[in-house]
């Protein structure tokens, strides 16, 4: 007779539990030792985020290891015990000693096997810090790590970690890829606390401790989640709750006037003052940990302070002012610049925007303001160089935003594991603060020592059943959590307890699945945009190549293609001045034809096709030669995918084989539009002969 776990495994959930999946473990030592250790757990406090981590505790042991986690020692006296370090179980206490206790955070944990006391402890200032640990013991036994002789600290990296939902009231979903919102359905809230606790469980095991639950570009309707629609509001907010998340709402700022109470948004303005300050208190009144408002302001047709003749601390300020007493933050997007441009301007860049708007600002936003700083000057790119504001801003509180939904990088149809592009921007160093000046201590707090810091990302979520469309883009989300958690973990670090936690051990699926996942990214760089010049895509929808769909539009993304050469000139001496924004070495070396990188070059340079790149090839033969590689390698994939087949449930190998399917062809699409297009501008043949058409 087949065991539950046999079971579950035949039968599937088409990816709806995702790393929560909890696959069964295969016998031998490392099996034996978690059933020695694992039969018994002691959780005793009333806390129901320490309920909560009870409960995944039972659930994971039961489904891994095939036995229940009884409430009390085994025959040998061995259990896991959890909980505060205040909590009223003195074997949590007597384990850690004051050393440890203080070295962790607020939300962190320690673990620690005692082999004198019998017990395998994890203790934690917080609540949320007891449920983080526990899915970090879940997460070591799931990937067949040793549990014998642990004994660390394990502190989040980073204060903030934040998702971004461009959910909209009527169910559609911004940039959305995977279905219609789980939140709302034809403007109203959907009756399903079950997914949104599901999705809690999910995002608090990856690390995430903020959500905010509606699109930045807030709607009519959706201005009402301060007021009308409070009540259901806060039910979101106690489902996420319970797994140490706090709620956060994009607001309209020109809200007063909306709602009709105030005939003006001037944030000078004693009214609009007083009004933010008593909706600020109303929302405080229905969510007590409510996190803080995310604004959108003078970007793309939406309100802001610039109506008034004020700039963005003046807007930014007074919300933080209205949210102040009660603890609350102010996240200003700074996702700002000129959306109606002329395309026969060549000065105008829309790279330079951010700093531009910003830089004169730096200290003068208040202590409880964030700027949310795009990864790239652009949007989202499969290339860009990393936004000049990271390590311009001395004085003022900053997160990175980075973007799960691949709205530019395959709409989760194509693979395109995000961590390694994540891991570069995270690396990438400044020159700030000296030698030693990355992105991710700027992020972190460290090297300003801001008061709040961390990072931001929209989502890939959605109510398809396995949450993000393409399965494999469940990597993405989970990614970025555990790297927003800890920025040292690696690329495929990361892939690899996502495919383990998955789709289970066996070292012939995990190895396959981290090669797809980890050459992904390349991939879909080969066969699309080259050496950094972006945008070639289809207006509005942005899937699929159209290599002037965005050339002679007003949203400032060009590429200046011609029959002689491609590529913007952001140097300073003849371009838009927009390597300048750089620091030291980063600015002579962009603004230098000479010293570009490659993959960088047509985002600084105008060059000739003949122009010879480091590598040793012309640009043209460059671009004809990556995008006959990346299709035939987005064909591997596919290839490489087919032979997992009956390794795997048959509901996850379907789902994937079927996108990559759809990729292998897509690619070809690409390779064929690209190459032909500037084989015909330049009249440079193929090198290698190959078909052009």
């Amino acid at each position: 007779m087949k065991d539950s776990r046999e079971l579950n495994s035949m039968t599937g959930d088409g990816g709806y539990n995702a790393w929560l999946s909890y696959p069964a473990l295969p016998a031998g030592r490392q099996h034996e030792q978690y059933v020695k250790w694992c039969g018994a757990v002691q959780a005793a406090e009333e806390n129901e985020t320490v309920q909560a981590a009870l409960q995944e505790w039972q659930k994971g042991i039961q489904s891994m290891l095939g036995i229940p986690a009884v409430p009390q020692p085994g025959p040998k006296g061995l259990s896991v015990a959890f909980g505060t370090f205040a909590g009223g179980n003195p074997l949590i206490r007597s384990v850690f000693g004051e050393e440890t206790v203080r070295a962790v955070g607020p939300e962190g944990f320690a673990v620690r096997t005692c082999e004198d006391k019998n017990c395998i402890a994890v203790g934690a200032s917080s609540p949320a810090g007891v449920l983080y640990g526990v899915f970090h013991l879940l997460r070591l036994i799931g990937s067949l790590e040793e549990i014998e002789g642990l004994d660390e600290v394990v502190n989040p990296v980073n204060g903030l970690r934040m998702i971004n939902h461009w959910d909209n009231f009527d169910g559609s979903v911004e940039r959305g890829y995977a279905g219609r919102s789980f939140f709302y359905e034809n403007n109203r809230f959907r009756d399903d606390p079950e997914r949104i606790r599901d999705y809690a469980r999910l995002m608090s095991s990856a690390g995430i401790n903020a959500i905010a639950i509606n699109n930045v570009n807030v709607h009519a309707l959706e201005t009402l989640f301060i007021s009308k629609y409070l009540p259901e509001v806060a039910g979101i907010a106690d489902q996420f709750r319970r797994y140490g998340i706090k709620l956060f709402l994009s607001v309209n700022f020109a809200a007063p006037m909306h709602e009709g109470e105030v005939g003006t948004a001037d944030p000078l303005d004693p009214g609009v003052r007083r009004w933010w300050q008593g909706k600020a208190a109303e929302v405080y009144a229905a969510i007590p940990d409510f996190g803080g408002f995310v604004v959108k302001a003078d970007s793309e047709n939406r309100p802001g302070p610039f109506t008034y003749g004020r700039d963005h601390a003046d807007g930014a300020n007074m919300l933080a002012e209205a949210l102040e007493p009660f603890g609350g933050i102010v996240i200003w997007r700074c996702f700002v610049y000129d959306c109606k441009q002329d395309w026969r301007d060549r000065k105008t860049d829309r790279a330079r925007a951010a700093y531009d708007h910003f830089k004169p600002l730096d200290g003068k936003f208040g202590g409880n303001v964030i700027l949310q700083i795009k990864n790239g000057p652009m949007d989202f790119q499969v290339r860009e160089p990393v936004s000049p504001l990271f390590g311009a801003l001395e004085r003022t509180n900053q997160v990175i935003e980075f973007q799960i939904a691949q709205e530019y990088t395959g709409q989760q149809r194509h693979v395109c594991y995000l961590v390694p592009q994540w891991k570069e921007v995270m690396e990438f160093n400044t020159l700030a603060k000296g030698e030693k000046s990355p992105v991710k201590h700027i992020v972190d707090g460290s090297l300003w020592g801001n008061r709040y810091s961390g990072i931001a990302a929209v989502s890939n979520t959605g109510n398809d059943r396995n949450w993000t469309g393409h399965l494999l883009a469940q990597a993405n989300l989970y990614g970025f959590g555990r790297l927003a958690w800890n920025p040292e973990l690696g690329a495929e670090e990361i892939a690899g307890e996502w495919i383990a936690l998955t789709f289970g051990t066996a070292p012939g699926i995990s190895g396959v699945i981290s090669r797809i996942l980890l050459d992904s990214w390349n991939i879909y760089e080969s066969y699309t945009a080259p050496l950094g010049v972006g945008w070639m895509i289809n207006p509005e929808h942005h899937y699929g190549p159209n290599v002037d769909g965005y050339e002679y539009s007003q949203w400032g993304t060009y590429h200046y293609a011609d029959h002689q050469g491609i590529g913007v000139d952001r140097t300073v001496k003849t371009g838009t001045g927009y390597s300048a924004q750089y620091l030291g070495s980063n600015a002579e070396r962009y603004d230098s034809l000479e010293e570009c990188p490659d993959e960088l070059l047509l985002f600084f340079h105008h060059v000739p096709y003949t122009h010879i790149l480091h590598s040793g090839k012309t640009v043209i033969q460059h671009i004809y030669d990556t995008h006959f590689e990346g299709a035939d390698r987005a064909a591997e994939l596919l290839n490489a995918w087919a032979g997992l087949k009956g390794s795997i449930r048959e509901d996850l190998y379907v789902q994937v084989e079927n996108r990559l399917t759809e990729q292998s062809g897509h690619a070809k699409e690409w390779r064929d539009q690209i190459n032909t297009y500037f084989y015909r501008k330049s009249g440079i043949e193929d090198a290698g002969g190959r078909t052009i058409y």
